[in-house]
């Protein structure tokens, strides 16, 4: 049965910085890629960045140079470090496979906020 815990949200200023985390349980882990999904309020939510299983990653335009994506496989945790973050990137964001299916388990998410 999947589990997906998310942390490390927060409020910060506008060029600020913060590491997600995001525990797995399961096996979704061990046999896909891991994405990090935001969903702003009033939108749908969207994959931003993806890393599979062997480590190769990719990121949406929007995010790509400022956000890093990485993975634990022993700790089955997935990470998203955030750096100079913009207003525009407040979001409660979201772990799942990558890509998710539209019945797939969602965990609760992290808020994230950027804000002077």
């Amino acid at each position: 049965q999947v589990h997906l815990v998310e942390s490390g949200g927060g409020l910060v200023q506008p060029g600020g910085s913060l590491r997600l985390s995001c525990a797995a349980s399961g096996s979704i882990f061990s046999i896909y890629a891991m994405g990090w999904y935001r969903q702003a309020p009033g939108k749908q939510r969207e994959l931003v960045a993806a890393i599979a299983k062997d480590g190769s990653t990719s990121y949406v335009p929007s995010v790509k140079g400022r956000f890093t994506v990485s993975r634990d496989n022993a700790k089955r945790t997935v990470y998203l470090q955030m750096n100079s973050l913009k207003p525009e990137d407040t979001a409660v964001y979201y772990c799942n496979k990558a890509p998710s299916l539209p019945h797939d388990y969602w965990g609760q998410g992290t808020q994230v906020t950027v804000s002077s």
